[in-house]
């Protein structure tokens, strides 16, 4: 039976020697087989002196119940070091000094993909604190670079970690065959703490980068240009884009509506509902139906008619399958027609678009977009609101890799 045991518990250089089963618990007595013993100090084989205290390490649990190992390590004097120090025998199976086995660890750090520390707390009957400590000891605050072969496109962004107060977090992701990993988390949205994490991506690694992602904010942009170089293009959102220039129709919108409730009777006013709800969807794009009901509104409102349209065009330049070159020459031509008319409603669009041209129309490039960061944002929001708050960046960056990359690494099958 404690061969059969042995084999089942596949812990190398060990074997069963006695088994206990209780009501609560399954304990389970083994010993090294391996006879050699390295001194602590300088690594050479030391002269037995007996067997340790014995040490209760808990394992993967066996038919629902808690499984612990109990070992007595050998123990040997070192004849090479000054006053002979005595070492006890490391097994590769668990740390020297910790309470679990590295297999119960994994199985613990598995459990908290997608949940929290309370529920495998309950669950494992195990200390919220013991858990956290196997967090920190196994999942390191900051990424291994080691693990990383590519990058692909690289997304930045910021959440907040309490809502309504100015504690932000940058979150940086890569996206590379559909999978998105993240990669770090930066206190602060400052431009230098951006250039820092950066500039600190191996250069085997940079090479590797094929664009990146943002928004407007000047931080982020900058520190990738001063950071990456020119080589890499920087990718500003077109749906950040359309944002700002629906933003532009809707204040229009609001104005021109104002202004028709004081010069149109009650009546008339009423006639154009089903033209108004059409335009507050924002959507540029309307059906034949809606085209005609739309122009009962534009008879009103020329200004409205012509940001209408120009909004649309626009829309459909991104929508084009059209390459950088002739993208940024239908931009420039779309800016001129919008600074010939008499609408003033895109002035400050304007600005935004020639400030940020290039980095808007390297979409064209690859028609690359910041989806991917958007999307992790969610994750990491659901992942606060599961955790009641996390405030404290190095938390954050270990429970969303545990989140990205438990199921991969922690997974039974491979430990």
């Amino acid at each position: 039976m404690d061969d059969f045991i042995t084999n089942l518990l596949d812990l190398p250089g060990t074997k069963v020697t006695n088994h206990t089963i209780t009501d609560e618990a399954v304990y389970i007595y083994v010993e090294s087989t391996d006879n050699k013993v390295l001194c602590v100090k300088c690594n050479k084989e030391t002269r037995s002196k007996g067997l340790g205290q014995e040490v209760k390490l808990r394992h993967l649990p066996i038919l629902g119940k808690p499984c612990y190992l109990l070992i007595k390590p050998k123990r040997g004097i070192c004849d090479n070091c000054k006053d002979g120090p005595t070492t006890n025998q490391r097994l590769d199976w668990y740390e020297y000094k910790s309470r679990y086995t590295k297999a119960y660890e994994a199985h613990v750090l598995f459990s908290l993909v997608n949940s929290t520390v309370s529920d495998v707390s309950i669950k494992e009957n195990l200390g919220a604190d013991a858990i956290d400590g196997i967090l920190n000891r196994r999942i390191d605050s900051k990424i291994d670079w080691k693990t990383v072969n590519s990058i692909g496109l690289l997304g930045i962004d910021e959440i907040s970690l309490r809502k309504g107060h100015q504690d932000y977090v940058t979150i940086i992701t890569s996206r590379l065959k559909n999978k998105t990993r993240i990669l770090g988390v930066t206190k602060g949205r400052e431009k230098h703490k951006i250039s820092s994490f950066l500039c600190g991506i191996p250069k085997n690694k940079k090479r590797t980068i094929i664009g990146v992602c943002c928004d407007m904010y000047d931080g982020y942009v900058n520190a990738a240009k001063e950071s990456l170089g020119k080589s890499i293009p920087i990718i500003v959102d077109r749906f950040h884009v359309a944002k700002l220039y629906r933003k532009s129709l809707v204040n229009l919108r609001k104005l021109e509506l104002a202004r028709l409730r004081r010069v149109l009777t009650k009546e008339k006013y009423q006639s154009l509902s089903e033209a108004i709800k059409i335009l507050k969807r924002n959507k540029e794009f309307v059906t034949k139906d809606e085209s005609k009901t739309l122009k009962l509104l534009f008879k009103h409102s020329p200004s409205l008619k012509l940001a209408h349209k120009l909004c649309c065009q626009l829309t459909g330049i991104f929508n084009s399958m059209i390459g950088k070159r002739k993208a940024k020459n239908k931009i420039n031509a779309w800016v001129s027609k919008v600074e010939s008319s008499e609408i003033t409603c895109f002035n400050t669009f304007l600005k935004t678009i020639n400030k940020y041209k290039d980095e808007i129309v390297n979409y064209f490039k690859g028609r690359n977009t910041s989806g991917f960061v958007e999307g992790f944002n969610n994750k990491v929001k659901v992942l606060k609101r599961r955790c009641y708050g996390i405030f404290d960046e190095n938390s954050l960056f270990r429970r969303l890799f545990i989140d990205c990359s438990g199921y991969e690494i922690f997974n039974p099958s491979m430990i």
